[in-house]
């Protein structure tokens, strides 16, 4: 076993894995606690990751791009709230699929209009693009160390916010009783606006600090944005705990599936069959996980304690 490139696939896995949170902790605020299912979520996603690249270029400054398009895209949230979902909180969970499909493919116009079909890059400063030694003479991108520590800062944040807050104690509320909470006179409405904004900032987040690896794209949310869907249901709808250890465990099982199953497999198969098969199985794993734990957990692992 080469220890240097085990570590250097764990730390990609637990990358993954706060990128996951980043998406999901949005999203299962908004599915929580307004039973709203944003499938437009993913696009969210893509505009933080285009805004942040327009700003870069305009300050010639990664970080201050990230402060700028930070509140740009809460606003952009505010926004879609205020014009599109407000008017859909009453209707069935397929109206919320049908309108949140066709935000998909208007955000997709638009970027193609605004932006054009090619990508963005988005360069980084000298002092992220280097890289950090470990063991065995391997090395692991700074940059990717960066996004680990953030995610972990939004995660500590999150849970302060949500845990030791009164506005976390509404939402922790109205992800159980949105009746009762809208009784004690608190403007659903005001909250509901407010959690779709974070939930846009977070995910918008997660795309501007992907674009610097993978540069910002048309669609680029419209695939991960199923893993995060996986994620709540692993992890429990509306609940962060949950969505928190679940991104971890998808991240690191699709990241070590893809690295390490073919050489699992050959253990038991010829080494032609185990490198043909590797791809497949490791592209099913998290849909396995996720179809282990509803058979044991129909909640997820982590439910929110009253629903």
């Amino acid at each position: 076993m080469d220890w240097g490139l085990f570590t250097i696939q764990m730390l990609n896995g637990v990358q993954l894995g706060v990128l996951l949170f980043l998406l999901a902790a949005g999203l299962t605020l908004v599915f929580g606690i307004m039973d709203f299912v944003n499938l437009a979520h993913g696009s969210l996603y893509m505009m933080g990751a285009y805004f942040c690249a327009t700003l870069t270029q305009v300050t010639d400054s990664f970080i201050l791009g990230v402060l700028l398009a930070l509140p740009l895209t809460a606003l952009l949230g505010w926004l879609v709230e205020l014009i599109v979902v407000r008017a859909l909180y009453t209707h069935d969970h397929l109206d919320h699929v049908l309108a949140t499909f066709g935000l998909i493919l208007c955000f997709d116009t638009a970027v193609d209009f605004i932006w054009g079909p090619t990508g963005m890059a988005i360069p980084l400063p000298a002092f992220l693009d280097t890289h950090v030694d470990l063991v065995g003479g391997h090395t692991f991108p700074t940059f990717r160390i960066l996004i680990i520590c953030a995610g972990l800062a939004v995660a500590a944040l999150l849970y302060f916010l949500v845990a030791h807050t009164r506005i976390g104690m509404l939402i922790r509320a109205g992800a159980s009783n949105r009746t009762m909470v809208m009784a004690l006179g608190v403007d659903i409405g005001k909250l509901f606006a407010l959690v779709f904004a974070v939930g846009a900032a977070f995910a918008g987040l997660a795309g501007m600090l992907i674009a610097p690896i993978t540069e910002a794209s048309i669609g680029m949310g419209n695939e991960i944005i199923i893993v995060a869907f996986v994620v709540i249901i692993i992890g429990g709808i509306g609940s962060i705990k949950g969505a928190f250890v679940a991104a971890m465990l998808v991240g690191l099982i699709d990241t070590m599936g893809r690295s390490f199953l073919d050489q699992l497999l050959k253990l038991f198969m010829s080494s032609q069959n185990a490198e043909t098969s590797a791809p497949a199985l490791s592209a099913m794993a998290i849909y396995v996980l996720m179809a282990v734990v509803l058979a044991f957990r129909p909640q997820g692992l982590f439910p929110p304690k009253v629903r």
